[in-house]
């Protein structure tokens, strides 16, 4: 599998709030997959104290997915799956997330505040890839 593909898979296991394991040799691996393995911010999705494992929201086309898991301190963790084999941009709309006004976005695989946005999120998403990120609403607050 290619780097993105592990980052997809390693995604929607912490997304999903399933036990994570490592199969590999980690006296061999990759620094690249070291830092997958390690990265505390996508761990900290899997391992909220909320407990509530995330769900499919958002189908925008055959081959894209919106997921999404609520956590403890009101944030969403949101992955946004691109099965095709061309890069695209995927678009994750606040009502299917259950936002409602403006919030933060953080990237979680590049640990890296996007900005606030409103109404929805949108990134290029690589082939067989993931954008995984935490959104913090800021106004209006919580769920619809």
């Amino acid at each position: 599998m290619t780097d993105d593909e592990y980052r997809a898979h390693f995604s929607l296991w912490a997304v999903m709030a399933a036990p994570l394991m490592a199969g590999n040799d980690v006296r061999t691996m990759t620094a690249v997959t070291r830092d997958m393995l390690t990265n505390k911010e996508v761990i900290a999705v899997d391992q909220d104290s909320l407990g509530v494992q995330g769900m499919l929201v958002q189908e925008p086309a055959p081959d894209l997915q919106v997921w999404s898991k609520p956590l403890a301190d009101g944030s969403r963790a949101v992955v946004l799956l691109n099965r095709s084999g061309l890069q695209t941009v995927v678009t994750a709309s606040w009502r299917a997330l259950g936002v409602r006004g403006s919030a933060r976005v953080r990237d979680l695989w590049t640990h890296s505040d996007v900005g606030a946005m409103t109404d929805r999120f949108n990134a290029t998403v690589p082939a067989h890839g993931v954008v995984m990120v935490r959104i913090t609403p800021v106004t209006g607050g919580g769920r619809n």
